[in-house]
């Protein structure tokens, strides 16, 4: 059966037309950007400023919790001031704040100037959400599965890059690879800037009438059941590398080939996946898949660890694709039941608080998975994957029930 048209064809035709095309070419550059950043910070921050991994920890974990504020404040803005006009600030102001990390080696400047990049991420991330729903209308789901295809592309391509300024190694490296993310942000606003998006952006009532997120109990209560439906990304980036090392006998040459397979499935099935699961009811279904994945490559992972090197390895490359499909699963349903449970004359501060629970999870992810899973071994794993099975289905029966009523 097909799936609709292919992926290059829908790229040159997106959802939203000039304008959606538009940004999904601003979107690629910001992760290319992000993509070389992400493969680099790390070490930058090591060999050229000098900081030990506790003041690394803390520099990351800090900013990462700034982040979380910076969906709902992006989203509250955009039921006021136009959405190009926030997104072009967002990406500028992350334009002067990965410049300064040029020029500053304070531990107290570099935090403060991590964390406002962080903000600034988190910000853009919700208003390319209001864009979307604004845009690309009914065909939104296309638009997502567009916009994670084209991501995931940008993420490769700015690892490439990384790698390159990674092996030359020298601090004149490191410090290109910075211009290169400060110059992704700048090119990006000046795509975003192209955009006639004020022209369609439908601003819900501000004031007594407008009804908010965070006086909304169901509404509240998805976005924080959502926190653990993101596990995935923590499992994926941090769970799978650091089980394989500290518990398996597997090669670590293997690690990349994780991130290899997320990314090429991720191309290849998200637009068939989103036309298999549309609409809010479509997301239902998937979310109640996203947790059966989940419990699989819970159990994929606590059983690798009592085998030899090739039993593990095999394991854990099923664990990837199991995983990785699971992603596929979430990024349809959380996607589209943020928006389909939102009021329609309210959405932009709603998405912007169902923003936070991807960036609660990659706070609270890393030290749940490696600080109490991963402490508990094969069980911890197998308890994990049970409680988001169960969670999902809870997360289903809620948003049936909600979308019955409204």
């Amino acid at each position: 059966m097909s799936d609709g048209p292919g992926l290059i064809a829908q790229l040159r035709r997106p959802p939203g037309g000039r304008d959606a095309r538009i940004m999904l070419s601003a979107q690629y550059l910001d992760r290319t950007g992000t993509g070389a950043w992400s493969a680099t910070s790390v070490l930058y921050f090591t060999f050229v400023v000098g900081l030990d991994a506790g003041r690394i920890g803390l520099l990351l974990g800090v900013a990462g919790v700034a982040g979380i504020a910076g969906s709902p404040v992006a989203g509250r803005l955009a039921a006021v001031f136009s959405v190009r006009g926030l997104l072009t600030g967002c990406h500028l102001l992350r334009v002067g704040t990965v410049g300064a990390l040029l020029v500053l080696d304070d531990f107290g400047a570099l935090l403060a100037v991590v964390a406002v990049t962080c903000v600034a991420d988190r910000g853009a991330k919700t208003l390319e959400m209001v864009f979307a729903t604004e845009v690309a209308g009914e065909r939104r789901g296309t638009y997502q599965a567009l916009f994670r295809t084209v991501a995931n592309a940008g993420h490769a391509s700015g690892a490439g890059v990384a790698a390159v300024g990674l092996a030359v190694g020298t601090q004149a490296a490191y410090q290109g690879l910075i211009l290169f993310d400060a110059a992704s942000f700048l090119a990006a606003a000046a795509l975003v800037r192209c955009t006639r998006v004020d022209a369609v952006m439908r601003r819900g009532p501000v004031g007594e009438k407008a009804r908010g997120p965070w006086r909304d109990p169901g509404y509240l209560r998805f976005v924080l059941l959502d926190v653990p439906m993101t596990l995935d990304d923590t499992v994926l980036m941090v769970g799978l590398p650091l089980w394989l090392v500290n518990r398996t006998d597997a090669p670590h040459a293997l690690v990349p080939g994780f991130l290899v397979v997320n990314t090429l499935l991720v191309v290849l099935l998200q637009l068939r996946v989103s036309a298999r699961f549309p609409g809010a009811h479509g997301s239902i279904r998937a979310l109640w898949r996203y947790g059966v994945l989940m419990a699989v490559s819970c159990v994929l992972l606590a059983l690798s660890g009592t085998g030899g090197a090739v039993t593990a390895s095999a394991l854990l490359m099923a664990c990837a694709v199991t995983v990785t499909l699971a992603e596929l699963m979430r990024s349809v349903s959380s996607w589209e039941l943020a928006v389909s449970l939102a009021p329609e004359d309210a959405r932009a501060p709603y998405l912007g608080v169902a923003g936070m629970s991807q960036s609660v999870q990659k706070s609270a992810g890393p030290p749940l998975v490696t600080g109490v899973v991963m402490a508990a071994g094969p069980v911890g794993w197998a308890a994990l994957g049970a409680v988001l099975a169960g969670l999902a289905v809870i997360q289903g029966r809620t948003c049936r029930r909600r979308l019955a009523v409204s």
